[in-house]
């Protein structure tokens, strides 16, 4: 049992003694993991660290405002960069998963240096797992935020120190953290959100308009399923497509959506969710209207093992 309070006071100073009297920055996504890391760092160095959002063009649907409100109504010092070029630049023409996850992280990590170095901050904050780490050590998928553990030495390679407070933890615990730290429900109840964003919901290469796809239909997905006590709800969009047919009965070759809802405690193993049929007829037929390119809309029924909970 996570005693919180200790957990919390222990951090704190952890990370004063670290920074010191330097700056930091600290990474966020709009996620429990990151924002706690965020609050944590508040709280040791106060407004000489900066929250920072990278609006990669991979997020969700209106998600830098509504992280910059969060952060704001709590008093966390906050800056928002727009570098979605960067992104759909790094990951033009690269279908292969691991090597767009690689790609990704590159791409993050050398925008953060250069916001760093804006910034004049030495450390840079963020909010890895411990399911991080484990799938990365164990060879299931590269995650983005995962460095040192696998020898980037990120002082030498992007000229700061990477702080990982609550890199022991697992997500329940993390959620307990933010609770006690007073972050809103809405974000420690808030479904997880890969890393790489979008990019790893799309099979194949990544461009703009797939994204767009892939954006609607996940929030498609996480309204109708807002309801439904689950660990994660998303949509995927494949890389094949498949022949529909036009209202005015006419062929039409369109793209393929697969709707993803799993329940999960710690994401180190998850089960596939029965939604009522209902429910998924709602969600396909919503799909099917709001986005022309769609032909098929497919429910995912594997766990975890043998899946993975992302597709990539």
């Amino acid at each position: 049992m996570l005693d919180t309070e200790k957990f919390i006071e222990e951090k704190v100073e952890w990370l004063r003694n670290k920074i010191g009297g330097e700056k930091a920055v600290a990474a966020v996504s709009g996620g429990v993991d990151s924002m706690t890391t965020a609050v944590l760092g508040h709280r040791a160095i106060g407004d000489r660290q900066i929250a920072v959002f990278l609006d990669d063009g991979l997020m969700r649907e209106g998600e830098p405002a509504k992280v910059l409100k969060i952060l704001k109504k709590i008093g966390v010092n906050a800056k928002i960069y727009e570098v979605s070029d960067n992104f759909f630049k790094a990951l033009k023409g690269i279908p292969d998963p691991e090597e767009k996850r690689k790609a990704f992280r590159e791409t993050f990590y050398r925008t953060l240096a250069d916001v760093a170095g804006e910034l004049r901050a030495r450390f840079l904050l963020q909010g890895t797992i411990a399911a991080d780490i484990v799938e990365t050590a164990g060879g299931v998928k590269t995650q983005h935020n995962v460095l040192e553990q696998i020898g980037i030495r990120t002082l030498e390679k992007y000229g700061f120190e990477v702080l990982e407070p609550i890199k022991d933890l697992y997500k329940p615990q993390v959620r307990q953290v933010a609770r006690a730290l007073g972050l809103p429900k809405e974000v420690f109840e808030r479904r997880p959100f890969p890393g790489p964003g979008l990019s790893v919901r799309i099979i194949g290469e990544v461009t703009p308009e797939r994204v767009e796809i892939v954006r609607k239909a996940t929030e498609i997905v996480e309204e109708e399923t807002k309801d439904i006590a689950c660990f994660q709800a998303f949509a995927v969009l494949m890389n094949d497509r498949g022949t529909g047919i036009t209202p005015d009965r006419k062929r039409k070759y369109g793209d393929i959506v697969v709707i993803r809802v799993v329940e999960s405690e710690d994401a180190m193993k998850a089960k596939a969710a029965e939604l009522p049929w209902e429910k998924l007829n709602k969600i396909k037929k919503r799909i099917i209207e709001d986005l022309p390119s769609v032909t098929h809309v497919l429910y995912d029924l594997t766990d975890k093992p043998p899946a993975t909970i992302e597709f990539e």
